[in-house]
Order: C-alpha cells, then structure tokens, then sequence
C-alpha cells in the first residue's frame, strides 16, 4: 500500500496558515502524502475561517468545492466550533475539529485512515513544514485572546489568551534561520499581551519572560524581526526603543479600529484620537523612521456622520504610512451584531470610499517622500516579469512591494538582501534601482 495522499486547503490569515504549517508537519512525520490540491487526494483537509460572514460563506464553499472532488473531507479551523452550521450545509463531511488542534486532526486521520502497521515515517525539516517562501517565516507566539472587542469572536472560537513557552518559541526560531529564513514576522492576536497569563515565567536567562525578553533573544539570530498586531499599551514603548536600536524592525502594527470615544467605547478599545495621537508622538520621537500600519472599522453599530468625521480629521493628522479599512460586518456571536442603531450598507460602503480616498493620498505622498532614498530590501520573487522585493516597511501579503531594475549580468534570487535607489512610486509601491555592493 502506497502513503495515503492529503490534500490540503488553507484558509484565513497568517495565524491560521500557522496551524495548516503544524498539521501538515504531523500528518508528514506520520507517513501520509500532503499536497495543495484535489488532485489524486483520497482525503482533503479544509483549514477553514470563520472570523466574519463572507469567511464563513468562503468557508462553506470551499467545503463543498473539495467534497466535489474527494467524498472524504475533514473540516477544521475557527469554523470547527460552528458544527450545526457545516453539518447542516454538509452532512456527508466525515469528521470536524476546531481551530488550533493539530492533534486531534491526526487523530481523526488515524481513526479513519489509519496506515499500516510499520509504515514508514516520514521526515521533516527542523521546525516543520513551512506553507511560506523559504526566506521568510511566521512564529506564532500566543493563541487566543483575553480582549472583549465587542466586534469580535476570536476568544469564543479559539479561547483565552495561551502564550507558548519562551525557550520553544527560541528554538524553533533558530530551526527557521537554519534553513535559510531570512524574516521572522512575530504574530498573535495579541502579542504586546505575550506572556501575562503564564505569569510571564522566566527562560534563557530572563527573569521576566514577556515580549520584550522574547525579542531580545529572537534579535540574536540576526535576520529582519518584524512584530505584528500589538496593542497601543504604555510598556509598548519599550518594543519602540528596540527598533530605534536596530534589534527589531521600525514596523508597528497595531489595530486602532477607530479614534471617537464613543466608538472606541462601543467596541471595547483602548483609547481616543488624542490619546493615540500623543501615544504615536511619542513612537516617532524615539524612532523617527518607524513605520505604522493600522486597520479601522467604519459602519459599526451606532457611528453617526460626526464620528465618521472625527475620524476622517484623525486620520489626516496621524498620517499612518499602511493603513487597511473595512466596513462592519455582523458576525454569529458578536456583540455588536446584536446592538442597535446598525449602519446600512450603502451608509457603510459610501463612508468606506471617503475614508479610503483620504487614506490613499496620504499614501501617495509617503511614497512620493521615498523617491531618491536608498532602501534595505528583501527579493521575493524573480521571474520573467521582473524582480519583486519588498522594503522594511512592507510586510508580505498587506503592504506594498518595489520592482527593481538590475544591472546587466547582475544575478539576483529570491531571499537576497540588497540596497536599491528608489526612483519612482504610486499609491503603494515603490520602483527602483539595485545598487551593487
């Protein structure tokens, strides 16, 4: 008998991709063939997303495109917990887990295609499989949150905040970098929270084993660190003071959602337009280069047109360089799904064009600002249309890329780092020259 073949099917954002990454590592270890197609598979794995309605219907759909394919379909991910809803849409799915459980997925495929006694394992590299380039990699450091964001389900689909062990955390790093990995973005759905529900233990040598200790050990492997989805708390300044140090990127991403304090009160954020004006003031008064990308929520529950203005005046005078904006959706088991005074569609999708219309020439003009500067870059891809590669100020997937023009005989690959003169841009990207070393 000939290895069970598994196709798999990743949904949802880096976290989740994180999750197909542990699957996938067991699955292999275990002896089973993994690919990302339908193609041949005699079982197909769906990751799923759950996290807003159009995930939940992309989700749905793409169950049904594999059930297509391969009568033998596991369903897993953040909409595991909903089973009624995939069962009642798919009856003939053969087993359901939920999201962060890699185990009990291969238990499931050992209940219900087991290999042979004796079969051969299979091998992996050190640190799993990776689903990224080869010359960057995620590390997820936490899962779930402990946050009460009135628009979000994260903590009832994947539970309180849980932060992984710091020396683990390390090591699995170092495996990263071993193979060739040249970026490590740091994720969770929290991660200036990393550490608080363990009483942050100490590890490798740390009393106090919170973000800032895990950085100062990740910033030894010397590649580009790159720290996602934090949380505008006050210690936060002292991720800031690494970055002006050279240790961690100049990168902030941190989610505001919105500036009025009647919003920011309706969904449970911290903060208001001052105090996040004085809190940004401050990050680039010690890193004058840093970078910030932020995400908003426009339509949610009760904004009337004087909070859409205010954060219309707020979003002008921060003048964040990545900014990503998206209408409120109502979500099964949100509480803002259920509260009055809900913004219709069209009110949601006119506010969304005027903010993103305001966005876009601010972005316009910080481009503009780059031209004749020399960038540090990171080659992503280099083919037939050209070499893409990206700046430390973009991250892969959700901010901008810069095509780069190279010399003649000049052999560039993807994972390379260069210097390159910046010498025209739009919107978002950026267009440069190589310069040789």
């Amino acid at each position: 008998m000939g290895a069970l073949r598994v196709g798999f099917i990743s949904l949802g954002c880096c976290k989740n991709l994180v999750d197909s990454q542990n699957i996938i590592t067991l699955l292999m270890q275990e002896g089973y063939r993994v690919s990302s197609t339908y193609e041949g598979a005699d079982v197909v794995i769906v990751n799923t997303c759950g996290f807003i309605e159009d995930s939940v219907r992309e989700s749905l759909e793409v169950i049904g495109e594999a059930l297509d394919h391969c009568p033998n379909v596991i369903v897993t991910g953040c909409l595991g917990p909903s089973r009624d809803l995939i069962l009642g849409s798919w009856p003939q799915v053969k087993a359901i887990t939920g999201p962060h459980s890699a185990p009990a997925v291969l238990e499931e495929m050992r209940r219900l295609f087991a290999l042979p006694e004796g079969f051969p394992r299979g091998r992996v590299p050190p640190g799993g499989i990776l689903l990224t380039p080869p010359h960057y990699a995620y590390l997820k450091i936490s899962e779930g949150c402990s946050n009460k964001c009135t628009f979000c389900i994260i903590p009832k689909l994947r539970g309180p905040l849980e932060s992984f062990p710091g020396e683990d955390l390390v090591a699995r790093a170092r495996n990263y970098v071993s193979r060739g990995v040249k970026e490590l973005m740091v994720v969770a759905q929290d991660t200036s929270a990393y550490g608080i529900d363990r009483g942050y233990p100490g590890f490798l040598g740390h009393e106090r084993g919170d973000l800032y200790a895990l950085m100062e050990e990740l910033a030894k492997l010397g590649v580009w660190l790159r720290v996602h989805y934090a949380y505008p708390y006050p210690h936060v300044t002292r991720l800031i003071e690494m970055m002006a140090a050279g240790k961690v990127l100049p990168y902030m991403d941190v989610p505001f959602q919105h500036a009025s304090r009647h919003m920011m009160q309706l969904m449970k954020r911290p903060g208001d337009a001052e105090r996040i004006l004085d809190t940004v003031s401050g990050w680039r008064k010690i890193c004058p280069d840093i970078t910030i990308r932020s995400s908003f929520i426009v339509g949610f529950p009760g904004e009337t047109e004087d909070d859409f203005r205010e954060l219309l005046d707020f979003v002008r005078e921060i003048r964040l360089d990545r900014v990503g904006c998206f209408t409120f959706s109502p979500m099964a088991g949100a509480p803002a799904s259920t509260m009055p005074d809900q913004v219709p569609e069209e009110v949601k999708q006119e506010r969304y064009s005027r903010f993103m219309e305001v966005q876009q020439q601010i972005s316009k003009e910080k481009m503009q600002a780059k031209r004749g500067t020399v960038q540090e870059v990171l080659v992503d891809t280099v083919d037939e249309n050209g070499i893409i590669s990206r700046t430390r100020a973009d991250a892969p997937e959700i901010d901008g890329v810069m095509y780069l023009h190279a010399p003649d005989g000049f052999r560039v690959r993807p994972g390379d780092l260069l210097r390159a003169r910046v010498t025209d841009s739009d919107e978002y990207d950026l267009e440069g020259d190589i310069i040789i070393p």
